[in-house]
């Protein structure tokens, strides 16, 4: 009987389930909203697992029963405290097989490095970082962004960029084009009203801003620029401190870049890499070229003693193609 694997990648704005064969073929995909438990509560992060998980079994035909094991990648599980309610959900879904879960950040590290070694820098909306060596010793960061002062993803990004427009508008920096952008997003009529209704929570920033951010930095905006530079030396320095954790800064250690704020290009690649280069010489960087829910899948079939690293490429070449139609 063929058995099958399934991977959850729950993140913070959307949620990937797939389900592959052992042959490494994507058969099933689904997907539904963001599920971190801080914003949606443990029966949101329920609702949001059952609906992708669903999708996919439904988009692939394949009985629950027939499922030999399950990964869940989960943004907001942070810390062993959390591993408990987390099962408790994911218990329901009913599931028969071997099931593990781990934090989303090691998604990406499953699905990119060449046997899961390595470290994985993930920035989309926010920012974290996850590693592991071969005798299995892990490394992370906290994963909670500024407030601890790890810096790169979109809403850090956004953050920095607030803080230069209200340098250009009490004239400690010149002129900037991320104050239009800022008023834009916000609909404030002017840097006034912009500051005073960030403070009174009348206007909210959001991640999707560091797109425009990026765009400005193309431009040669210079403000723009210093924030994407600075976000790119931040996110090496979040790979480097991963390295040293799992004592592999002197190793030609594999450092995964996930996450859509990657797009962005050599603009925040090379600063990244310069860092990274000068603490680790031997580092070898890897932009993720596949969906990060491989990554959980793999850890699915960890669980069965499955060798899924034998069948990734077919996984992320039919997991594209799946996910992309």
């Amino acid at each position: 009987m063929k058995r099958y694997f399934v991977g959850l990648d729950v993140g913070s704005s959307k949620t990937h389930a797939l389900i592959v064969d052992e042959n490494g073929q994507c058969v099933g995909f689904g997907k539904a909203w963001g599920g971190n438990h801080q914003g949606v509560g443990y029966d949101g992060f329920f609702n949001v697992i059952a609906e992708a998980l669903d999708g996919a079994l439904k988009a692939s035909g394949v009985d629950k029963a027939y499922i030999a094991g399950a990964g869940f990648g989960v943004a907001g599980y942070d810390f062993p405290s959390d591993r408990e309610a987390h099962l408790k959900e994911i218990a329901k879904l009913g599931l028969a097989c071997p099931v593990e879960i781990v934090n989303d950040g090691v998604n990406g590290l499953l699905a990119g490095a060449t046997r899961g070694i390595g470290v994985n820098v993930t920035a989309g909306s926010s920012n974290n970082a996850r590693g592991r060596n071969k005798h299995g010793k892990e490394g992370r960061i906290v994963g909670n962004g500024a407030l601890f002062g790890e810096m790169g993803g979109g809403i850090e990004i956004v953050q920095h960029g607030l803080q230069k427009v209200n340098h250009a508008w009490i004239k400690r920096i010149p002129p900037t084009a991320l104050t239009q952008i800022y008023l834009e997003a916000t609909g404030a009529e002017n840097e006034m009203d912009l500051m005073e209704g960030l403070s009174n929570e009348q206007y909210h920033l959001f991640p999707f801003i560091a797109v425009q951010i990026i765009q400005a930095a193309r431009n040669g905006d210079v403000a723009a620029q210093d924030i994407i530079h600075f976000a790119g030396e931040e996110l090496g320095w979040l790979a480097v401190s991963v390295a040293r954790q799992i004592e592999m800064e002197n190793d030609e250690v594999e450092v995964i870049q996930s996450g859509s704020i990657f797009e962005a290009g050599e603009i925040i690649t090379v600063p990244m890499k310069d860092i990274v280069l000068k603490h680790c010489p031997k580092a070898k960087m890897i932009r993720l070229d596949g969906p990060p829910v491989v990554g959980a899948v793999l850890l699915g079939m960890e669980q069965a003693d499955f060798d899924g690293y034998a069948v990734r490429d077919v996984m992320v070449k039919t997991a594209k193609s799946l996910i992309s139609n």
